[in-house]
């Protein structure tokens, strides 16, 4: 079965397009208008081995919180329907990842219950054009939209850029061991029977 899905949104505020493939190469075609959100897209494909591509648009001259959001909310369900039933896979996945002075924990749980946990303090401001805060946005949606329970924890450092770098980083690196294909069981990994 290919793990993939195609995800179209389109509100008054915003227009996605957004394809994703779970067992991919780490490659990504990313045009958003939103630069360091791209950067950091890639950076979570690239780590995760997912291939990503999204052709996105928005009400920018207002500010790309909608867009943002909107572009989480699409790869959570993208997430959702390209695990299917999730049979087989290994349901878990964290990753502490270290970036210069910045020191991120990102742990996930494919459970079916959307929660984010976010302890991550940035110092306010911008990073080149994109507000900090949008950060938290992009998360909630990914979590809510993919069923996910989602913990990130800043645990050292206060460079802005390297703190959110590490964070897409260890979310991609901590995604690739929860969607992995368990060889040893088919099921699904709850006692549920379900997720």
């Amino acid at each position: 079965m290919k793990r993939e899905a195609v995800i179209v949104r389109e509100t008054a505020e915003t227009k996605v397009k957004l394809e994703l493939k779970l067992d991919g190469s780490g490659e990504s075609s990313l045009q958003t208008g939103v630069p360091f959100l791209e950067h950091m897209l890639s950076l979570w494909s690239h780590h995760g081995s997912f291939d990503l591509k999204v052709e996105a648009e928005g009400d920018l001259q207002v500010e790309p919180h909608h867009l943002v959001e909107d572009l989480g909310l699409c790869l959570g369900k993208a997430l959702r329907k390209a695990l299917g039933k999730k049979e087989g896979i290994k349901r878990y996945g964290h990753c502490i990842l270290p970036m210069d002075e910045a020191l991120v924990m990102v742990a996930v749980d494919l459970s079916g219950r959307p929660y984010l946990g976010y302890s991550f303090p940035l110092l306010p401001g911008k990073i080149g054009d994109f507000d900090v805060e949008l950060v938290e946005e992009f998360l909630r949606g990914l979590a809510n939209e993919g069923r996910i329970t989602l913990h990130v924890r800043k645990l050292a450092g206060h460079n802005r850029h390297h703190l959110v770098e590490a964070l897409f980083k260890g979310l991609g690196r901590a995604l690739k061991e929860a969607v992995r294909q368990d060889d040893n069981n088919t099921k699904i990994p709850s006692t549920k029977g379900v997720l």
